[in-house]
């Protein structure tokens, strides 16, 4: 069983040229929410032992986040149980790596455009025989971006070693040159450069001692990872339906709103039609009034009724066939007349009547005029 870094970079070796860079990103973003303990146990920091041939010895150094560390110096020939007895059970799954000195490599610096980024090692392979008198059959390489400049061009260095040359450096190693995941090279200053010249199918990673552990963090995380994005979700959802209720709410007062002004506008219409009515007629005092004045002593009056535009006048009078004279003229009503014959009372000797007259108003009465005037021949 491999750790999660030796998968990641099978599959790396898999995707198509160009996604390179992304899948780095992504993978490095992820990796960052776990704590480091954590990282170091899923194999997702770039700890790794290095391996340097000083004659007939060997160097053991461990490479972390905060340099290289000494672990061990071992003679030559080497047997791989030897190397895991003076490891740290904790280091025991780290990478190997074979490191190359200055004088064994040769380096190129080239100027490139920002577009050579995605396929660095392609554009290297076709620079490798114009640059250095090796071909791809005769040397392994690799390169990498020392800086990118503000003019929008790279700066790589071609990274080259003899193949018989790293056959050599390998030998030295025995048993452990078939663990290797990877070979890099030092400046004379003791810098590591940043390339692996070794194949990608030579590539091995060592297993875990704790992978079961391991997966099961990875495991761990991934569902942390989920629930993350779960409780995102539902806060999302949350959010919504409140934003939601509070719509509906909102709407349920504009309604209301919009029922009670629409009462208020009812009441305010009824008010002035009621208003209007009552202007277009006289009031009932008027009317008694108007009615006291204009008949004459010997009349009674038995019924009065106001219906709408209509008074009808009920009672008895020794001058009931005048009284049609009488109501002439008035602003009050038009076209008094009596309805049905008179009848004689033997009881009070007047006559019994019956007269009915049309209700008019003030805007009536104006409109008349108004009308009567217009149709007054001009002189």
């Amino acid at each position: 069983m491999t750790t999660i870094a030796g998968l990641v970079e099978q599959l790396r070796a898999r995707i198509p040229a160009g996604a390179g860079g992304f899948l780095s990103w992504w993978g490095n973003a992820l990796a960052s929410w776990l704590p480091l303990r954590w990282r170091k146990l899923l194999g997702l920091t770039r700890d790794r032992l290095l391996l340097q041939v000083r004659g007939d010895q060997l160097d053991v150094q461990w490479q972390d986040t905060l340099g290289e560390r000494p672990l061990a110096t071992l003679p030559l020939p080497l047997q791989a149980s030897q190397l895991e007895q003076v490891l740290d059970p904790r280091l025991k799954h780290l990478p190997l790596w074979l490191l190359l000195p200055a004088n064994t490599v040769l380096r190129r610096s080239l100027l490139l455009p920002a577009s050579a980024a995605e396929r660095l090692h392609d554009v290297m392979r076709f620079e490798l025989d114009r640059q250095t008198p090796f071909t791809a059959d005769d040397a392994y390489f690799d390169a990498y971006i020392k800086q990118r400049r503000a003019d929008g061009q790279i700066e790589a260095e071609l990274v080259v070693v003899p193949r018989q040359r790293e056959q050599q450096e390998r030998q030295a190693l025995g048993q452990l040159s078939d663990s290797l995941a990877g070979i890099g090279a030092v400046t004379a200053e003791g810098e590591v450069l940043a390339v692996n010249l070794l194949p990608a199918g030579a590539r091995r990673q060592r297993q875990a001692s704790n992978s079961l552990l391991g997966w099961g963090l990875a495991a761990l995380a991934i569902a942390m990872l989920l629930f993350a994005g779960w409780q995102v979700l539902e806060n999302r959802r949350q959010a919504a339906s409140q934003f939601e209720a509070s719509i509906r709410s909102q709407a349920e007062q504009a309604r209301l709103v919009a029922q009670q002004r629409q009462q208020l506008v009812d009441l305010v219409q009824g008010m002035a039609a009621l208003d209007g009515a009552r202007a277009a007629r006289p009031t009932s005092v008027e009317i008694l009034d108007e009615l006291a004045r204009r008949l004459p002593d010997n009349t009674y009056v038995e019924k009065l009724s106001i219906e709408g535009e209509r008074l009808l006048i009920m009672g008895l009078s020794n001058e009931a066939s005048g009284l049609i004279a009488r109501m002439q003229d008035s602003k009050l009503w038009r076209s008094p007349a009596l309805s049905g014959a008179l009848q004689p009372d033997p009881n009070s000797q007047r006559d019994r009547f019956t007269m009915t007259a049309e209700l008019v108003g003030p805007t009536t009465l104006d409109a008349t005029a108004a009308k009567g005037g217009a149709d007054e021949p001009q002189r």
